[in-house]
């Protein structure tokens, strides 16, 4: 099994811990052949939120990854290098950006913020909505996300669901607020991840639900397992439970990333 984790932190956005001999050694243990490391970029007008790196971090970032490949060394474990992005409307300019400041494994697309600039995933936000309702920041949100699915910027794109974090959805199918995403997606030819956080969030569901995992499947998106690692002991975590999903959904495969291509391993 080739076991990988693309979607990880570092202490630089002020809400994680470790170090990163801590994260290799652990994911060493964990039977890991890839960690990628994609902490919250920073954003263009600072400060603009107090859980991400700010600007004048990412030299410090880019030691931290070469202090993870320096303990990595002779081990067999490939350190990988990404960003994890927040996609607001205009920002395209400043991802690509980013993307100019390192040869980058990949990049993780994420939503955070609706469009209306309501922080929904913020712990003061726990089960409200914004002030334009339930059903307006679902439709805010997805629309946002087939968007971004759609710039081509992003080889991974991060916990889809993530809008549900708090247990809140709308009544009813909820699919056709799916298609246009998933549609998006795969024709950027980007990565689907299981994010195992979810369990250990109030939904206490994996991103994303089984429903989008199996239309995902049906599109031909491909997949990858990522834990969102906040501290060294959550690395890898809960690998063999979202592999049982990722089979139940029809997945043969799973993902990894060389300087943004994907190669593909079978599950098996």
């Amino acid at each position: 099994m080739y076991r990988t984790d693309y979607h990880t932190h570092t202490p630089l956005c002020l809400h994680a811990e470790g170090t990163p001999e801590a994260f290799v050694a652990r994911a060493l243990q964990q039977g890991l052949r890839e960690y990628g490391i994609s902490d919250h970029a920073p954003m263009p007008n600072e400060p603009f939120d107090n859980w991400r790196m700010k600007q004048a971090d990412i030299p410090a970032y880019i030691e931290w990854i070469e202090r993870a490949k320096a303990a990595a060394d002779g081990t067999g474990l490939i350190i990988r290098a990404g960003l994890e992005c927040d996609w607001v409307p205009g920002i395209e300019p400043w991802i690509a950006h980013l993307d100019s400041l390192y040869d980058w494994d990949y990049l993780i697309g994420s939503i955070h913020y609706l469009g209306n600039g309501w922080d929904f995933d913020a712990p003061e936000r726990a089960n409200q909505s914004s002030p334009d309702g339930l059903h307006a920041d679902w439709d805010h949100y997805w629309r946002g996300y087939a968007s971004m699915a759609s710039s081509g910027l992003f080889q991974i794109m991060g916990h889809c669901d993530l809008i549900r974090k708090w247990g809140d959805r709308p009544e009813g199918d909820l699919s056709p607020y799916y298609e246009a995403p998933l549609q998006a997606i795969a024709a950027a030819g980007a990565v689907l991840e299981i994010n195992t956080a979810g369990w250990h969030k109030p939904c206490r569901e994996q991103y994303p639900a089984a429903p989008i995992l199996r239309m995902a499947r049906e599109a031909g998106i491909p997949l990858a397992i990522n834990s969102d690692a906040h501290a060294p002991e959550e690395l890898g975590r809960d690998f063999d439970r979202a592999l049982l999903l990722a089979r139940e959904a029809g997945y043969t495969e799973l993902a990894s990333f060389d300087k943004k291509r994907i190669i593909l391993h079978s599950i098996d």
